[in-house]
């Protein structure tokens, strides 16, 4: 299901005609208003007519951090906003759930905890799955061809069973990260549609995700994508971010175009991206800004100005997948020898970065207004 309208050159009148259009919609928040604008941003996309009711519905929260920190995980009011939208307009509680991978290095069980998810998924009494909780997960024989991920997994490409026919609403926030320069929509699929053996595919992590994309439009029922940006994360993300001031939303049943709106409100030109230019060459979704129509606030002058960065720990894995270290990839990431990887992770990130320098930050978020929102949760 898509709005994407594909279009006759030869009928369009002009050499230069779009192929494609697509909707993204945009609205402006405040943390007293942001809820109702959720349910008017869905709504002004007429999104119900991309996820059927008679489906179920799974709410793809994205969490890149076990702990709290601005900007890194779906917030609780987004969560909220779209699950309230939802039973408003008629979808059936039994048919919603809350949707959560796992990682070695990230405990969702926790994450869901830090950033509060579980207390509006009980709130609204929907159901709360994790994939790797007794959920079967099957070989998966795609319709298209895939770029890199027949390559990375020679012995096939393993899927939740639960995914086939199930609508689904994709949850990320607005935020870089050290891999992809931004990361959104179509990110937020790598940890449902891949096991914990995802990290095989850092090095060719771009067309990862454009093969993602092509799974999800064979198999799920209906596509959507709901983005946060009441802050956003600048810098080595998707973690150690610096957190800007934001105050805005984003929807779309497109998710190249809802990557490359945030992607150029961000301050990036969405086509240098290499996954967002592949998914809109392959014919995925659209990239090229020219034919995106924007729903709502203009973002004409809006540009938060971010840039890609590193840390300690993202230098060393550029080195490892595309740099000195390359030659032994496959030792440190197919091996028990793994485990050194995510103890140097947790190093970094947890016992060091996060109590000596985003302890503070937090601090400080915790004083503006949606710092405020998130203690009311």
């Amino acid at each position: 299901m898509s709005d994407t309208t594909n279009l006759d050159r030869s009928s369009a009148g002009t050499a230069d005609a779009p192929v494609t259009t697509a909707k993204v919609g945009v609205l402006k928040v405040t943390a007293e208003n942001v809820l109702e604008r959720y349910k008017e941003l869905l709504r002004s996309l007429d999104y119900t007519k991309y996820l059927p009711r008679e489906n179920d519905t799974a709410l793809k929260i994205n969490i890149s951090w076990a702990k709290f920190y601005p900007a890194c995980s779906t917030t609780p009011w987004q969560l909220d906003g779209v699950i309230q939208c939802l039973l408003e307009d008629g979808y059936s509680k039994e048919l919603i759930h809350a949707c959560h991978n796992n990682t070695v290095v990230v405990s969702a069980k926790a994450g869901e905890r830090k950033n509060k998810h579980i207390r509006v998924v009980r709130k609204h009494g929907i159901r709360n799955i994790h994939l790797y909780e007794g959920e079967p997960w099957d070989l998966y024989e795609p319709k298209g061809e895939f770029l890199v991920l027949d390559k990375v997994f020679p012995e096939g490409v393993r899927i939740p069973r639960r995914f086939h026919g199930e609508n689904i609403i994709h949850l990320p926030t607005m935020k870089t990260h050290v891999f992809t320069t931004m990361t959104g929509a179509m990110k937020n699929a790598f940890g449902g549609l891949l096991d914990r053996k995802r990290h095989w595919t850092h090095s060719v992590i771009h067309e990862t995700l454009v093969d993602l994309l092509m799974i999800q439009k064979e198999v799920h029922g209906g596509l959507f994508a709901v983005m946060d940006g009441s802050v956003v994360g600048d810098g080595p993300g998707p973690r150690c971010m610096v957190v800007k001031p934001g105050g805005y939303i984003l929807a779309s049943n497109d998710m190249v175009a809802i990557d490359a709106v945030s992607a150029r409100m961000m301050g990036f030109n969405p086509m240098d991206l290499k996954f967002i230019r592949l998914a809109h060459e392959k014919g995925l979704g659209v990239g090229e800004m020219k034919d995106i129509e924007i729903v709502g606030d203009p973002i004409e002058g809006v540009n938060f100005h971010c840039t890609k960065a590193d840390t300690f720990a993202s230098r060393g894995q550029h080195a490892l997948y595309h740099g000195i270290f390359k030659p032994i990839e496959r030792l440190l990431t197919h091996t028990p020898l793994v485990v050194l990887t995510y103890i140097a992770s947790w190093a970094y990130h947890d016992w060091y970065w996060y109590p000596a320098i985003g302890s503070k930050r937090v601090a400080e978020y915790m004083n503006t207004e949606w710092g405020r929102l998130f203690r009311r949760y």
